[in-house]
This record gives structure tokens, sequence and C-alpha cells, in this order.
């Protein structure tokens, strides 16, 4: 018997997870990501029998018959389709409790956006029950990312942190263990991918696809000028002919088509720091700006929005995965600090 409680000891049932618009990542508590996939879900048309979750669904995406379809269950980081994120959460948790250190019933805590109503956080909530949770907190993107970026946010000073997802975009100024000034956007990586869609269409006339211009965002975008010039060729639909045509891109003109949604998020940032109370703005300028999210990640924005900002700017180790970790963490974070309340007003509910 002492055996079979020794070896239910050390199972872990605490999950952190990052219910992002373009990817779904989960974090458990002493294993690490152990599941990163696109939050996409194919289902038949009339039944809404789930075909493919995740990699296999994404391959999908505009490219079904009839009767299946490929959704986005999640816009702008909040659910658009609750019933198929409550199915998407139930496939990435049984997934990963097929593995023997998982016991069944986790807690799970959810990475969301400051800037979604309490109606949509609460849907993410009983979205999280239904998948099979025994408890289910929330926490703002930009305090998990924080914690998973290892910034000592507990300290008497002013952090900034950065988080640009798919579907929007978290600034927040932390300090103590609190959100001291929080601005969000719903602007992000998809709207990135949206600007490369609507260049195309409006310059060269030519229709492409999600799948195109987030390749193409990741081979060549960038937000500032760079001594090389590269040349990816993207393939589409002459939206004059109705026929397939190729079409060769330079990063110069990509650097311009991504200017409206990069500027974007150059003044909501430029915002936040003209709200932070002085003592706070000095320790920033100090300690610098930390960017997290995998929007962060295009080529340059770092450096623009230091030259922008007159601050230094820290691209954070493994920026996709902060959300995920930092929300694994809370309940390992919030043990013997209850009593003073502050983490619990800062993590949210």
């Amino acid at each position: 018997m002492s055996g079979r409680k020794k070896l239910l000891g050390g199972l872990t049932s605490d999950i952190g997870i990052d219910l992002g618009t373009c990817n779904t990542l989960i974090y458990i508590r002493n294993r690490g990501i152990v599941s990163s996939e696109p939050s996409v879900v194919a289902v038949e048309r009339g039944t809404r029998k789930v075909v493919a979750v995740g990699h296999s669904a994404k391959q999908m995406l505009w490219k079904t018959h009839g009767e299946i379809i490929a959704i986005r269950p999640l816009r702008d980081g909040v659910i658009a389709d609750f019933e198929t994120t409550e199915k998407m959460i139930k496939y990435f948790i049984g997934k990963i409790q097929s593995k023997r250190w998982l016991i069944r019933g986790p807690r799970i805590v959810m990475g969301i956006p400051s800037c979604i109503t309490e109606v949509e956080r609460r849907a993410v909530i009983e979205a999280g029950y239904k998948a099979g949770a025994r408890e289910v907190r929330t926490i703002g993107e930009s305090l998990a990312a924080a914690i998973g970026a290892q910034i000592p946010i507990f300290e008497p000073a002013g952090h900034m942190i950065v988080d640009i997802g798919g579907g929007t975009t978290e600034i927040s100024v932390i300090s103590l263990g609190g959100m001291v000034v929080t601005n969000a956007i719903r602007q992000g990586g998809n709207a990135f991918d949206m600007a490369i869609i609507k260049h195309a269409r409006k310059v060269h006339n030519l229709i492409i696809g999600d799948q195109t211009s987030e390749r193409l965002k990741m081979q060549i975008g960038n937000a500032s000028p760079d001594k090389v010039i590269e040349k990816v060729e993207i393939k589409g639909m002459d939206a004059i002919t109705g026929l397939p045509r190729r079409l060769e891109v330079d990063s110069v003109e990509l650097r311009e088509a991504l200017q409206g949604p990069i500027n974007a998020v150059v003044e909501e940032v430029k915002k936040t720091l003209g709200q932070t109370p002085p003592e706070l703005a000095a320790d920033i300028v100090e300690r610098g700006i930390v960017m997290t999210g995998g929007g962060a990640t295009l080529k340059g924005l770092p450096k623009l929005l230091s030259k922008e900002t007159g601050v230094p700017v820290i691209l954070a180790e493994d920026p996709l995965l902060c959300v995920a970790i930092g929300a694994g963490r809370y309940y390992e974070l919030i043990k013997g600090r209850g009593s003073n309340g502050v983490l619990y007003d800062a993590l949210g509910s």
C-alpha cells in the first residue's frame, strides 16, 4: 500500500494552458511543455463530429470538401465557438492523460487576455470544467508571460512585459506581484498575416491564403531595415483572371505591408509607458522591456520598439512558451502566499 501511495504522490495534475488564437500549449509541473499544437479543429458539417485536431486539422484549413470544415474556435484570444473549443481542450487533455504521470481531474490555469469581458472569461472557465478539470483558474497573459520569462515580479520595482500573441497584444507594468498598468489591443500575429494578404491583393491582384501569408511572415517578415534583402516566391490565384500565378516578394515590400499592425503595437507600448508612475518608469528604463509571444519573434521588432521608445528591449528565452510556463507555475507560486492575498488578486480567479 505504501508503494501505491508513493506512486500516486509522484503523479501530478497541475496544468498550465496557453489557450491561444493560433496555438494551444500545455505545461505540466515537473514535466515542462508536453503539448504544442495549432488551435484548429476539423469537424463533419452535419453531425459536428470531430475528425481531426491540432496539426492534422491545420493541414485541412481551406482544403476540405463540402462535408468537412476546419475551424479556428478562438478569435482575438477569446472563444468564438464554445462547443468546438470544449472539444479541443478535452482532446488535448485526454491526449496527455494517457501518460502514466498524469492523474484524472487536473487543476488547470489558463492564460487569457486582460481585454476580454467577464462573460468571455466565464466561458473559458466553463470549457475547462467541461473538459474534465476539477479546478479551473485564469491568469492574465502578460502576468503569466512575465512569470514564464523568469522576471522577478515580486520585487518592489517596475517590470514591463509586451506579449504579442496570435489574436491580442497585451502590455503590462508589473510590481510587487501585481499589474500596475495594463493595456491590450486585439491585434497580434494574425493581424500581421492579414496585412500581408491585403497587400498582395491590393498591390499585385494576387489572392493568397492564411498559410501562405504565415509562411511568408516567418521566412522574410521584418520590422526594421536590414542589410540583406531576402526574396521568396509565393503562389496564389490571380484576382482578375482567376488563374494560378507565381509572385516573387522581397523583405522590403513585406516590411511596408506590415507597417499598420506594427505601428499599432508600438503606439500601445508608448501609451502604456505614458501611464506608468515615474519611479516605475525609471526602473523600466534601467531594466528594459521584455517581449514574449510568437509575434515578438518577428525579425527586427525588438530593435524597432527600442528605437521608438528609447528603452532597451529584450526578447525572452523561448518567447512562445512563456504564457504556458507561467500559468503552469501558478500553484507553485501561490503556495505560502495566500495570507497577504497579493498573488491571488494579481493572477485572477
